[in-house]
């Protein structure tokens, strides 16, 4: 039977890669450097996988630890996120219920809601994640009374507000041969080139679509169902992508990801709100709205 590593230990793990060794890594998450050293050890017997080695020097990341600590990264993340969500949801109902594609829903409706949940605790709201297209059908149909996309086309009996922007980024993992590059990438070079790519429908692939209209795009190099599996794929050297500053920051402070300059600017996308009914909201929905103001990236 296959046992499934702990959060704590994946936690660890990442702390160790960030802090640049066992004991600030364990520092860092608050444990012993016994207890630490210990966690790491059941942690690559689970994987049977070697992901740290050892010296008098210190610590170090194997190849496959590396590209572990990606992986583990976005389970943290995800974790992280989860936990701050259903803290705001924590004893809720289904006052409000809140349709989001995949970027907004993990990097910005987590704190929107915690937000709604601090100003007004007698509003009880859920939300649940899909991507653009598919939320405007879940307002369309009534499975959700707001939703949220970063898609660019919003049909017109749907009502929409911006709540915020957000930059698209082209990334490529370190070693990739356009870190060497000083003048970036064109628009033309990006829809020429074999992309990891999120699923036909998302917001993301439908604004890069836009981005490139008229010009002939290669099909992705790989479809992935979410940022964080394209994260991850990117830093393993897979290909480059086009992603959202919220889904890549992290990574690119942490050295694991290197943003490529557009050449002509960035591609920028607004966020809207989207909604069927009455052109202003009422009840719910607009104090959602209110705690969603400065979401720009």
């Amino acid at each position: 039977m296959t046992v499934e590593p702990s959060v704590a230990a994946l936690r660890l793990l990442v702390a160790v890669a960030d802090e640049g060794g066992l004991g600030a890594g364990a520092r860092a998450v608050g444990m012993a450097q016994s207890n630490a050293s210990r966690a790491l050890a059941t942690l690559e017997r689970q994987l049977a996988l070697t992901l740290v080695t050892r010296s008098s020097a210190g610590s170090a990341m194997t190849g496959d630890g590396a590209l572990t600590v990606e992986w583990a990264r976005s389970v943290v993340d995800a974790m992280d996120r989860l936990a701050e969500g259903t803290a705001a949801l924590r004893g809720a109902g289904k006052d409000l219920v809140v349709a989001a594609s995949m970027t907004i829903a993990e990097n910005l409706m987590p704190s929107w809601l915690a937000g709604l949940r601090r100003d007004h605790p007698e509003v009880a709201a859920s939300f649940f994640i899909h991507n653009s297209t598919d939320v405007i059908d879940d307002v369309r149909r009534g499975r959700a009374s707001l939703g949220f996309v970063e898609g660019p086309d919003i049909p017109q009996d749907v009502r929409r507000r911006k709540v915020g922007s957000d930059q698209l980024v082209a990334v490529i993992a370190p070693d990739h041969p356009w870190a060497d590059r000083r003048g970036g990438v064109t628009v033309e070079e990006l829809a020429a080139t074999s992309l990891v790519e999120r699923e036909a429908g998302s917001g993301t692939r439908s604004f890069l679509d836009h981005a490139t209209q008229g010009l002939a795009r290669r099909a992705p190099l790989v479809e992935l169902p979410s940022n964080a599996a394209i994260v991850a794929a990117v830093a393993a050297g897979l290909g480059p992508a086009v992603l959202s500053i919220h889904a890549v920051r992290t990574s690119l402070a942490a050295g694991h990801l290197l943003a490529v300059p557009i050449v002509g600017g960035a591609i920028e996308r607004d966020l809207h709100a989207v909604w069927i009914g009455p052109a202003e909201l009422t009840g719910p929905g607009a104090l959602l709205l209110e705690a969603t103001s400065g979401a720009s990236a």
